[in-house]
């Protein structure tokens, strides 16, 4: 189910398909300011777009942000990107409303917090230097096909991008190999998305930095949004959570690009706008900040 209408003064309340969905959303709606809300950020507070660098958040996100941090326990953005790449994509900083805000770049190596504007993060993994230098010649023995072309995440990861090739989904069938050894071969694992696939170190993902950011911030609710490969172990942390008596909300952000992810959530939304207009819907169903 979808919220197409982001304007409307009273939006009309969204459903969520499943009992473990509507028990979540009926404890955020109940408790707000226990409540922690995860975000990714490509394809689901910013359209996806060709290249990753023009993209940028919905117009209407800063607002439906706004709106609802000060009443929940924290906003969490827990994105693949560098922190600073979302900060300023996402256009959060120095914005009054969103002190609660944390953005986890990298998939929770790298934090930036709002209220202070540190940014913090570890050195970088030396198989991403190692496989960078590699890839030209990989590429080339698979096929050198144009239009794929490599994206650099700060020196801690590095996305092959197939989007802009002739075939792109043969071009990502034909890379997932030679990338996956090469990955490897350096202690890196590679993560498939929407027609990207990137090489990072491991140990890490948006379940871990979600898990993390719960226990840290006390939640006693979660709603998490996403739209792809990557946001399972999301999903997949929210899962366990609700086992262990922590009401949560799967949310998607809907793509006809990713099936596996909008099978899991309780709730299916229209893209980023979806997205932005659920937002607006739980700030005004949420009260006063308590």
């Amino acid at each position: 189910m979808g919220i197409h209408e982001t304007h409307s003064k009273e939006p009309a309340p969204v459903t969520p398909t499943t009992p473990a969905g509507r028990d979540g959303l009926a404890a955020i709606l109940a408790r707000p300011s226990r409540t922690l809300v995860g975000l990714d950020f490509d394809g689901t507070l910013a359209p996806i777009v060709e290249n990753p660098d023009d993209a940028r958040a919905h117009p209407d996100t800063l607002a439906a942000l706004t709106a609802l941090a000060p009443k929940v326990a924290a906003v969490a953005v827990v994105t693949g990107r560098p922190a600073e790449v979302a900060v300023r994509n996402g256009g959060f900083a120095d914005v009054p409303g969103l002190e609660h805000l944390t953005v986890l770049g990298h998939y929770g190596a790298e934090r930036w917090d709002a209220r202070t504007g540190a940014l913090t993060a570890p050195p970088p993994h030396p198989g991403v230097a190692a496989v960078r230098a590699e890839l030209p010649e990989i590429l080339r023995v698979a096929g050198d096909r144009p239009g794929i072309w490599v994206e650099e995440k700060g020196g801690r990861a590095v996305a092959v991008h197939t989007r802009r090739a002739d075939d792109p989904q043969a071009a990502f069938e034909e890379l997932r190999e030679p990338l996956g050894d090469l990955a490897a071969r350096h202690g890196l694992i590679v993560e498939p998305g929407r027609m990207v696939l990137e090489l990072r170190p491991p140990g890490m993902d948006k379940g871990v930095a979600l898990l993390d950011h719960v226990r840290e911030t006390g939640a006693g609710s979660v709603l998490y949004a996403g739209d792809d490969l990557g946001d399972l172990p999301a999903f997949a942390a929210v899962e366990k959570l609700r086992a262990d008596g922590v009401p949560g909300l799967l949310v998607c952000s809907g793509s006809t690009e990713v099936t596996e992810l909008a099978e899991r959530a309780d709730l299916v939304v229209d893209g980023p706008a979806g997205v932005v207009g659920l937002l607006r819907e739980l700030a005004a169903r949420s009260g006063q900040p308590g």
